[in-house]
C-alpha cells in the first residue's frame, strides 16, 4: 500500500473512533480537505521513516506542522481560527486523545507489513 492509501483507513480509524467520543467533526475521506489529508499522509510517512517512534512522537511531528502552518491552543477544535485543542505537549493530552496516536502508528505499521 502506498502512503495515501494508509492515510486513508488511518483517517477512516481516527473518526471511527472520534464518532465515538461523539465528535462529530471529522469528515470521510473524500470530503477532508486538502490539509487533512496531507498532514494524514505526512503522519504515514514519518512512521514508514521512523519504525521505532513512538505515539508522542507522532504527536510532536503533527505539533510541529500544525505550529509551522499557524495553528495554535483553543479550547474546541475551530478551522477557521486554526484553533485546536489538542495543541499541547503530548504528557498533557487527556488519555482518549492519547489514544488517537497509537491508534494511527499501529494503523501505519499494520498495513505496512500487510504490503511487504
Amino acid at each position: 500500500m502506498n502512503d495515501e492509501q494508509i492515510a486513508r483507513v488511518a483517517h477512516e480509524v481516527n473518526r471511527a473512533y472520534c464518532l465515538a467520543l461523539g465528535d462529530t467533526s471529522q469528515v470521510p475521506w473524500g470530503e477532508a480537505p486538502e490539509w487533512q489529508r496531507s498532514s494524514a499522509m505526512n503522519g504515514v510517512a514519518f512512521h514508514r521513516a521512523n519504525p521505532n517512534a513512538g505515539p508522542d512522537h507522532s504527536h510532536n511531528e503533527w505539533l510541529r506542522e500544525k505550529e509551522a502552518d499557524g495553528w495554535k491552543f483553543g479550547p474546541v477544535k475551530d478551522v477557521e481560527k486554526k484553533e485546536h485543542p489538542c495543541f499541547v505537549p503530548y504528557d498533557e493530552l487527556p488519555t482518549e486523545q492519547k489514544a488517537k496516536d497509537y491508534l494511527f502508528r499501529a494503523v501505519v505499521h499494520a498495513l505496512t507489513e500487510t504490503a511487504r
